[in-house]
């Protein structure tokens, strides 16, 4: 056996922790998913691809949805965009999840015909489970569903981990009556605000896997210190719910809110997730929000908490590696990138390994809410990281011993060591047994 083919096979069969996800319940999954195949290998993140391909919004519409039986001129009317860009990352994927979902070597209207039964038995009580367990070879999945009530999954409850999400308290706002009834606390100042806040962790804190927060979507990432009095303006003017707060209002109580969610991390040994990096869709970006470096600040002022910087803050992944290298605190994890784009995912690990400790870094997250499309993401993953470590062995940078030890680490060991997995396993499977 030569020395790629091996390489390649042990990471074909490692099992991998995913560290990303957006994964859409069972319920939903069986009673709401997609409708045909169609549907399935386009509703994620190649849409983007597809509008800057030139896709009006209307076919756009029309090829998502499943309900109409008119394959052919759904296809039809998308195939132009799709030869422009069935070579992107996005694009690989389609490719994969037709093949390996669907059995679908050409995509045409007669083959996704042919392979709608496929659909149906996986939308079916326990197949989400098997597709992502069993076939993709995951350890566990962690999820970001937008909540802070997070609890055990019965579809799974050692395998679907769910992050606190912090979205709300670092721009977007709060629905104070939700948060009310999650911690039992009426917010009316800063001291019944971090009253919530440790109400959430005390009560939510066990089942959780890690806190996350997507804000640059919202805002710049850029942090500073918040002096409690201006905090408290700013807090105040959000209650008021009169007017739409302005920025500089948002800004400061949501950099306060960050700082707060920061230190009751370290306090309950659960990492912060921060979503660096490029955005999903079409036609939002600001490219001066994105970069990882403008959390220096948040970095230096917590060093106790555990800091998962995602997505290879693309395009600025240099500046990320920079982090990666000079903080302690830091660990990156390479959810969505490799599907973003494999080429720069691939240069990115090069640079990566060459600079930075190798227990450092996460190589897996889907960061998409099917489980048809976190298996083909996953397949992505593995196919270029081979890649990847393969270029390095025959570039004489690592042996092959060395290449499969990374490979372990990227995969499963750095995430084992970073999250609290067996803790949070024994909670959900506690809390589930105590209600049965």
């Amino acid at each position: 056996m030569s020395v790629s083919t091996e390489l390649s096979q042990f990471i074909e069969d490692a099992i991998v922790i995913d560290t990303h996800e957006h994964m859409r319940k069972e319920n939903e999954w069986v009673e709401g998913g997609p409708r045909d195949v169609l549907e399935d290998l386009f509703r994620h993140y190649v849409n983007g691809d597809l509008a800057c391909a030139g896709a009006p919004p209307q076919v756009m519409e029309r090829l998502l949805d499943g309900a109409d039986p008119d394959v052919e001129g759904r296809w039809a009317a998308i195939e132009p965009a799709w030869r422009a860009i069935q070579h992107t990352g996005y694009g690989e994927t389609v490719r994969l999840k037709a093949a390996h979902v669907y059995g679908i070597d050409e995509i045409t209207p007669a083959a996704m015909r042919a392979s709608q039964p496929r659909l149906e038995a996986l939308r079916k009580p326990g197949q989400r489970l098997h597709l992502l367990r069993d076939l993709a070879n995951l350890d566990h999945i962690q999820t970001d569903n937008g909540r802070r009530d997070v609890g055990p999954d019965g579809s799974g409850s050692d395998f679907f981990f769910y992050d606190i999400s912090w979205l709300g308290f670092t721009y977007r706002g709060v629905d104070w009556a939700l948060l009310e009834s999650e911690t039992g606390v009426t917010v009316k100042d800063l001291r019944t605000l971090q009253q919530a806040f440790e109400a959430i962790f005390e009560r939510y804190g066990r089942f959780a896997i890690a806190v996350k927060t997507q804000h640059a979507y919202l805002r710049t990432l850029r942090w500073e210190k918040r002096d409690d009095a201006d905090a408290e303006r700013a807090l105040q003017e959000m209650l008021k719910s009169i007017d739409d707060p302005d920025d500089a209002t948002r800004l400061c109580i949501g950099d306060w809110c960050l700082a707060r969610g920061a230190e009751l991390c370290a306090e309950y040994g659960l990492p912060m997730k921060i979503h660096t990096g490029t955005y999903g869709g079409n036609n939002r970006l600001f490219t001066e929000r994105i970069a990882a470096g403008h959390l220096c600040p948040l970095l230096i002022e917590y060093p106790e908490t555990r800091f998962v910087l995602m997505h290879i803050a693309y395009p600025y992944s240099e500046e990320l590696i920079a982090l990666a290298k000079h903080f302690t605190n830091v660990w990156v994890d390479m959810c969505w990138a490799w599907s973003m784009s494999p080429q720069s995912s691939g240069d990115f690990l090069r640079r990566f390994l060459s600079a930075v400790p190798s227990n450092k870094l996460f190589a897996f997250g889907g960061d998409c809410s099917h489980p048809t499309t976190a298996y083909a993401y996953s397949l992505q993953m593995r196919r270029h990281l081979a890649r990847t470590l393969r270029a390095a062995i025959d570039d004489g940078d690592m042996t092959e011993a060395q290449a499969i030890d990374v490979a372990q680490r990227v995969l499963f060991n750095n995430q084992a060591a970073c999250f609290d997995i067996e803790g949070t396993r024994a909670a959900n499977l506690e809390m589930m047994e105590a209600s049965t």
